[in-house]
């Protein structure tokens, strides 16, 4: 998906000083009958989003925004979770422009400004004490210099996680020059996170938005509509479960699924 230049072409003055961060939260709910089956719930996300497959999710975003990775940190942690950071340039140090003989930023200000450039993802199993809930929540920020937008990673984090909740902050901080010294605070067009987003992705979640457009701030929830009582279930099955337990179950994690998305508790 391609980012909307707000003209064809800007002529910068030295190098592209915004910096784009992309925040999402995203949330897996589910439902444990006993303590057995809660454990294994919490082994069973650790492994599938150890840090290696994070590492492995974290360059795909890499490539998909065009970024060369730096370097990667991953750590795994005991009980359960897992860590990774990846430092990425916008373009690999060897293709670094040769210096150029006038007052702009040279080659050494560029890389150190592009070893800034980020991406993140921690990972926070938990469950209910009492009422067999489980949560996965795995925290991803993206943030950019220069031309490349953490916003063509969108459809790919939504369709790898497949989240039931995903809360998502994007911002555009600074501003660059053009050659006339006039300032640019953003360097393409949006009015939502939504923008970004595939129909097809869209279609299956109902959405809210709160955006400070003066700011460059712009905030996105996403709640999944479709509920199938059968996929929150985990190591049993909605047939061999009683109806009164099953309302029961339901209204756990409805509650759960709306507290998170609303950011509040509810009686």
């Amino acid at each position: 998906m391609k980012i909307k230049p707000i003209k064809k072409k800007l002529r910068l003055y030295g190098f592209n000083n915004l910096t784009k961060s992309l925040s999402f939260n995203l949330y897996d709910v589910c439902y444990a009958t006993n303590e057995e089956q809660r454990k294994e719930y919490l082994e069973y996300v650790d492994e599938e989003y150890n840090a290696e497959r994070l590492a492995g999710i974290l360059t795909d975003v890499s490539n998909i925004i065009g970024a060369c990775v730096l370097n990667i940190a991953r750590q795994d942690y005991e009980p359960q979770g897992a860590s990774v950071t990846m430092l990425i340039a916008e373009e690999e140090l060897s293709k670094q422009p040769e210096h150029v003989a006038d007052e702009s930023p040279g080659p050494e200000s560029i890389v150190g400004h592009l070893d800034t450039s980020h991406i993140t993802v921690h990972t926070y199993p938990e469950s209910h004490p009492s009422q067999g809930v489980i949560t996965f929540r795995a925290d991803i920020d993206v943030s950019t210099c220069g031309r490349i937008s953490p916003l063509k990673a969108l459809n790919y984090l939504m369709n790898t996680f497949k989240p039931d909740i995903a809360i998502m902050d994007y911002r555009v901080r600074g501003f660059t020059r053009d050659v006339n010294g006039r300032k640019f605070f953003l360097d393409h067009k949006i009015d939502s996170i939504q923008n970004y987003i595939p129909n097809s992705i869209k279609d299956l979640y109902q959405m809210i938005d709160v955006n400070v457009y003066q700011e460059n701030i712009f905030h996105t929830k996403m709640f999944l509509k479709e509920f199938n009582l059968d996929n929150y279930l985990f190591g049993t099955s909605y047939d061999k479960l009683p109806g009164t337990e099953l309302e029961k179950i339901k209204q756990r994690l409805k509650k759960e699924m709306l507290e998170i998305y609303y950011g509040r508790n509810f009686n």
